[in-house]
């Protein structure tokens, strides 16, 4: 299995959830369901949540501690994948998948022998379609954009770039289906978008490529792509990401 981890932020149940799951396991996902067919769970209670309810500076060494444990005891048991991890609303909940559930109890004892001061609780049950994966812990096509977007302007930043400088941000669009390229392309127009060119990725889909003079900071990028990511969707097609140059103060 591909160890690939991001993490974004979401709302779970009208409260600011941080987000943090294997990305590489989707792409085994149809194998996964048959040899860990049961999601389980294990839910601590923090004592120091921020004001947002989510982990604090203070608290985050004693929950990674106790996330090392859960992780090696899963190892010595053998019974499953951790396949992500939810805090929110004044908890952190681990989430795995199990191949068998006999054990479980033991994997609890190891791992959580050195936490009696926490509120602990869990539990398992049949998740044959992997839904709390496909629906809880991944992102959906705009969360995951951020997820981009974010990886992006941090690699700008780094390199010192200005994020608040305008310059030209280049997109694109690819019409898998056919949909109506003529329609998308002139609303791009009507909204100061600037056609480039026609475009092909490998499979052969066509699409087309865009420019607008904006500025790449996360947040005004976050609220441009997902428009693009709306609008596109509108016009029959996807939303292939961004690129923009170098600027520097």
């Amino acid at each position: 299995m591909q160890e690939y981890w991001e993490i974004y932020m979401k709302n779970v149940d009208g409260h600011p959830a941080s987000i943090q799951f294997n990305a590489g396991i989707s792409m085994e996902i149809e194998n996964q369901k048959f040899i860990h067919p049961n999601v389980a769970f294990v839910k601590v209670t923090l004592k120091e949540p921020n004001e947002k309810g989510l982990l604090s500076e203070s608290e985050e060494p004693e929950i990674l501690y106790l996330e090392d444990k859960l992780e090696a005891s899963l190892i010595k048991f053998r019974i499953g994948k951790y396949v992500g991890r939810v805090i929110s609303n004044g908890t952190v909940t681990f989430i795995y998948y199990l191949q068998f559930t006999y054990n479980w109890q033991d994997f609890l004892d190891y791992a959580l022998d050195e936490f009696s001061h926490y509120e602990v609780s869990s539990g398992y049950q049949e998740d044959h379609e992997w839904n709390y994966y496909q629906h809880l812990l991944f992102p959906t096509a705009a969360e995951w954009q951020i997820i981009q977007n974010h990886k992006v302007c941090q690699s700008l930043a780094e390199q010192g770039d200005a994020l608040h400088q305008k310059r030209a941000i280049e997109h694109k669009v690819y019409f898998p289906e056919g949909g109506d390229r003529s329609g998308f392309v002139q609303m791009l127009e009507e909204e100061g978008f600037s056609f480039q060119e026609d475009i092909e990725n490998e499979e052969g889909v066509k699409g087309v490529k865009f420019y607008r003079i904006d500025k790449p900071f996360y947040h005004d990028i976050d609220a441009l792509t997902l428009w693009l990511i709306e609008k596109s969707e509108q016009f029959g097609g996807a939303y292939d990401g961004w690129e923009t140059s170098l600027v520097k103060l």
